[in-house]
């Protein structure tokens, strides 16, 4: 029985020409060997299993062949390869700088330079893992380094560059390897298959490629293992079973779930998974990655960066036909942040089940989104004729049962004037869609207003200019005239003609209930603006609200078209307007020494003068 010898060793390359995906690195030393300018030292850094060591040592028995190819190859034949072949070549020095990295094992290997070749051209210094010599051996090493025999060449290999002096950098020539590509790796794999006549699926090799990342090492031990778990039959299904990775299918079947909005089926496929020994953290990430090349897939541009077979490829090109682009972003974006807190979650799993629940929830949202533009595209639709009833302002508790803040819509307007015609009267409802992510929103629509009608929808305007100490929202009867005709993106007021009077108590008891719906609705920046400081009413149509600083001036101006849309049809009063001033802070003493710390105590306690002059303490430390 033949000793087994694993393919990592057994289909090592021994030419450049058979060295997998670092062809920049054998083209240059080929140059090098053909030209003769082979520097003193170089240095090969990389990942593992990339082919530092390998193409160090295919250089060290090029450069001493007696009878090179015309291709700079080593022939393989002569004295000087087979020797080197066969492990006896004194001109050939291997050095694990791991086991033998301190000043005396430096010392050691200067002592040999200093003795030329009995036979061959050059003596090659292999130092692998150079990064573990200590500071000391590196300072040891600088010289000969530096200024070696002309017959001695040293090749450093490292898997961490960074951890080099840098005046052992500057000594060397530097060759940076590359991780291997999916498609390298899968297809060298198929040809040590054929050679070993192992059955094998496509499939299966792309998945142990991808698992390498990028070493090929990695790759031949993990098809060494897979070989004699199926008995020479790799399949799809047996790498990932013994691999341990999620099957694709698990992800394609989910993303219909998602898509169809089936919270029930993406649940229980989630449970199933936990329940075949997968974590939580690595079935989000898979997700995550499964979105990314969903979102690959929908460019014929970008389908080359798919690192899958063709099968799985065409699985993946299929499915982003009927997957939206919004979708695959939502959906991203939520994974992501399932994934960041994850790690720092009592309840994992429910953090991965809130997610999924979210993404079935998408579609609806994008429905909802498109659905005022879809509304507008409709001519027929939006020029209806104007029905407005009487108003809910006299009864405030007609607001959402819910609690939440209600939607302005340009309905409910008291007036007392009849309406113009209303067949060219152009009227849009926009609801404010609060609970839709502002990246899945569809370009709002526009509305152009006619100039003489008498219910507009006017643009939003904020006035910070001048030296003015506060803002001024200006009623909406001086905003009609400028904004009449215009375009704009922005939310838009309600309009009207009433100017009935109201008390205060009637004012503030809708600011109060804004505020509770602003609280429900998850504003609570707005809540406690709102109720923070009570708003005082000059004359008949001014509101003064009072603001601590600048941002919360800010965030009452980005609030005002909401604001003004639920106070004013509910006070029957269209010119309201509002003004924000800056209201200075109380600022309370705070105790900073000793003896005001001791006499706010003191006054709370007055035997506590007693102690001290019993015990004679001083109040002071």
């Amino acid at each position: 029985m033949e000793n087994f010898i694993v393919s990592a060793r057994k289909y090592r390359p021994a030419t450049f020409e058979t060295v997998v995906g670092q062809h920049h690195i054998t083209g240059t030393l080929k140059n090098a060997i053909k030209n003769n300018q082979l520097a003193q030292a170089f240095l090969f850094c990389g990942p593992r299993g990339v082919g530092k060591t390998t193409c160090a040592r295919i250089l060290a028995k090029t450069i001493n062949c007696t009878n090179l190819t015309p291709e700079q190859e080593a022939c393989g034949t002569c004295d000087s390869c087979v020797s080197f072949q066969t492990g006896h070549s004194f001109n050939f020095h291997e050095l694990d700088a791991a086991s033998n990295n301190s000043v005396d094992d430096i010392r050691s290997l200067i002592e040999q330079v200093r003795i030329p070749p009995q036979a061959g051209k050059y003596k090659i210094y292999i130092i692998d893992e150079v990064h573990m010599l200590s500071a000391n051996a590196f300072n040891a090493f600088l010289k000969t380094l530096e200024e070696p025999p002309s017959y001695a060449i040293f090749i450093l290999a490292t898997t961490e560059k960074h951890k080099i002096l840098p005046t052992i950098l500057s000594r060397c020539q530097i060759f940076d390897f590359n991780r291997i590509q999916v498609d390298d790796i899968s297809s060298l794999l198929n040809k040590i298959a054929v050679r070993e006549n192992i059955s094998v699926e496509a499939d299966g090799l792309h998945i142990i490629a991808q698992k390498a990342d990028g070493g090929l090492r990695d790759a031949l031990s993990m098809f060494d293992q897979i070989v004699s778990y199926t008995n020479k039959n790799l399949t799809y299904k047996s790498v990932i079973d013994n691999l341990n990775i999620l099957d694709y299918d698990y992800y394609f079947k989910l993303t219909q779930y998602l898509l169809s909005a089936d919270v029930s089926n993406a649940l229980i496929l989630f449970d199933e998974i936990l329940n075949n020994g997968f974590d939580g953290n690595n079935f989000i990430n898979g997700l995550a990655s499964h979105l990314r090349n969903l979102l690959v897939a929908k460019d014929p541009q970008t389908t080359k960066l798919l690192e899958v077979s063709e099968n799985i490829k065409q699985k993946y090109i299929s499915q982003s036909q009927q997957t939206p682009v919004s979708f695959v972003l939502t959906a991203l974006n939520l994974a992501n942040q399932c994934d960041l807190i994850y790690k720092n979650s009592k309840n994992q799993r429910l953090q991965v089940e809130l997610a999924l629940i979210k993404m079935c929830h998408i579609p609806s949202v994008l429905q909802l989104a498109q659905q005022p533009v879809q509304n507008a595209t409709d001519q027929n639709q939006i020029k209806k004729k104007t029905n407005v009833s009487s108003p809910a302002a006299s009864n405030p508790s007609d607001a959402p049962a819910t609690g939440q803040a209600p939607t302005p819509v340009p309905a409910a307007i008291p007036t007392s004037t009849p309406y113009p015609s209303a067949e060219n009267i152009p009227v849009l409802a926009e609801p404010v869609l609060k609970s839709i992510p502002a990246a899945a929103v569809s370009a709002p629509v526009k509305a152009a207003t006619a100039p003489t009608a008498k219910i507009a929808l006017t643009q939003k305007i904020s006035l910070n200019g001048g030296n003015t100490t506060g803002t001024f929202i200006p009623s909406l009867t001086d905003m009609n005239a400028k904004s009449a005709g215009a375009d704009s993106d922005e939310p838009k007021y309600i309009s009207g003609d009433s100017r009935e009077s109201f008390s205060h108590e009637q004012f503030l008891s809708l600011w109060n209930q804004y505020a509770e719906n602003a609280k429900t609705a998850g504003k609570i920046n707005i809540y406690t603006l709102m109720i923070g400081a009570e708003p005082q009413l000059e004359g008949r149509e001014l509101i003064i609200a009072k603001v601590e600083h600048k941002l919360q001036e800010g965030l009452l101006q980005e609030e005002m078209v909401d604001l003004m849309n639920f106070l004013r049809p509910r006070l029957k009063n269209f010119s309201i307007s509002v003004k924000t001033i800056q209201a200075a802070r109380e600022v309370v003493n705070r105790l900073y020494t000793s003896t005001e710390k001791y006499q706010f105590l003191l006054d709370k306690n007055p035997k506590l003068e007693e102690l001290r002059r019993k015990f004679n303490l001083d109040v002071n430390p």
